[in-house]
């Protein structure tokens, strides 16, 4: 067992007076390319980090459902199972609980647990932090379960338990990420079929590297931003008499833009669907070019998938601007905003000999700026949910 893994039980057993039945761990992701594309039925392409939620967990028979976390201060958070009601708050306690009610709610007898929570995953920055802390308290409960469930059907149920427990009206993208991921690779998601591929990203063997830039801004999915631009996407598909606006082909997204302009639709749906088209596409060039093994000629296409977050879908934000600018202008191959926006990370494509230099203009860039300094690490492809003891 290592220091890691003694200290979480050792904390839980001291919390709940046994040693737990094991312990789980989901990372947090970053997305390389295709946002705000998942709900639209369209094509994503994260990449597991090694940051993750752990959890120490034990099954209980009475109905009680006991969460605490090492990183929110605060006492054990008790709850009934069978009395689990969405909306209803539970601040972080809300995510682990959800993933109860939506395993009952699906016919999945859980009758109880004690879970203990630690993460490293950053909060607030986009890296999806939330769909750890659901997809390592899914897997844990399938496995002392014993309820059979694979990959992809526990990202679906903890996805129904951030939509429809907690409220914020997310793709399946983050969820699929955690789960599926595998090291030394990128998820090419279909989030229509859940039809996935895993592509090699072995950046260093490139000479190259993946730096995560932390603005430390922190942003909030919840607040009726991601939400409204998610009706505007579904209004567009509506205008234009197509299912989702995955049903759109990039070749025709013109002859579509003019159309919603002549049929008088709001000029940010005109917006929206240009960006979720345009991004679907990009993520089809990245494909190709990682195929072809010309990893570099992905740069360009990061930097325009931020141009278009920033212009079109407008969730960008000072601080991720000035990443993406600081960073090609000292000679990155590309970067974006990564995530939901209005705050959170950015990613940069840099060759290895310049990340140090690239990462210094950046936080030279925020001081002159007056912002707090960011956060910057290389994302390294990383494993996705997995027991750990």
């Amino acid at each position: 067992m290592t220091e890691d893994h003694a200290e979480l039980t050792a904390s839980f057993t001291a919390l709940y007076g046994s040693e737990p039945e094991g312990i789980w761990a989901a990372p947090g992701r970053v997305n390389l390319i295709g946002e705000y594309t998942d709900f639209n039925d369209g094509f994503v392409m994260p990449l597991a980090l090694p940051h993750t939620a752990r959890a120490a967990v034990s099954r209980r028979t009475d109905g009680e459902l006991r969460l605490h976390s090492t990183d929110v201060p605060g006492g054990v958070v008790r709850l009934r199972v069978g009395g689990l009601t969405p909306h209803e708050g539970h601040g972080w306690a809300a995510y682990p609980a959800g993933v109860v009610w939506a395993l009952r709610e699906a016919g999945h007898e859980i009758t109880g647990a004690d879970i203990q929570l630690t993460s490293t995953v950053p909060t607030g920055a986009g890296l999806s932090s939330s769909a750890a802390l659901e997809v390592v308290t899914a897997l844990a409960l399938n496995d002392l379960f014993g309820l059979g469930l694979d990959a992809a059907e526990l990202a679906v149920l903890a996805q129904r338990a951030e939509n429809a427990f907690v409220g914020v009206p997310c793709g399946v993208m983050d969820q699929m990420a955690s789960a599926c991921c595998t090291e030394g690779h990128a998820l090419h998601l279909d989030t229509r079929d859940l039809g996935r591929r895993q592509v090699p990203f072995d950046l260093a063997a490139h000479g190259l590297r993946l730096l995560v830039v932390d603005t430390r801004v922190k942003h909030a999915l919840g607040d009726g931003a991601y939400a409204e631009r998610r009706a505007g996407c579904e209004e567009g598909a509506r205008l234009l008499g197509i299912g989702t606006l995955r049903d759109l082909p990039y070749e025709e997204l013109g002859a579509a833009l003019d159309r919603l302009a002549e049929s008088g639709a709001d000029e940010s749906v005109v917006r929206y669907v240009r960006h979720v088209v345009g991004d679907n596409q990009r993520v089809e060039q990245v494909i190709a070019l990682l195929d072809a093994g010309d990893v570099r000629a992905a740069g360009p296409v990061l930097t325009a998938g931020h141009v278009s977050l920033r212009d079109d879908l407008r969730v960008s934000c000072v601080e991720l601007d000035l990443v993406v600018e600081a960073a090609n202008a000292a000679g990155a191959l590309g970067a974006r905003m990564t995530g939901g926006g209005f705050g959170g990370s950015a990613i940069v494509l840099v060759e290895e000999a310049r990340a140090d230099a690239v990462t210094k203009s950046v936080l030279e860039a925020f001081t002159a700026a007056g912002y707090g300094t960011p956060g910057v690490f290389p994302a390294v492809p990383s494993a996705g949910a997995r027991r750990l003891v």
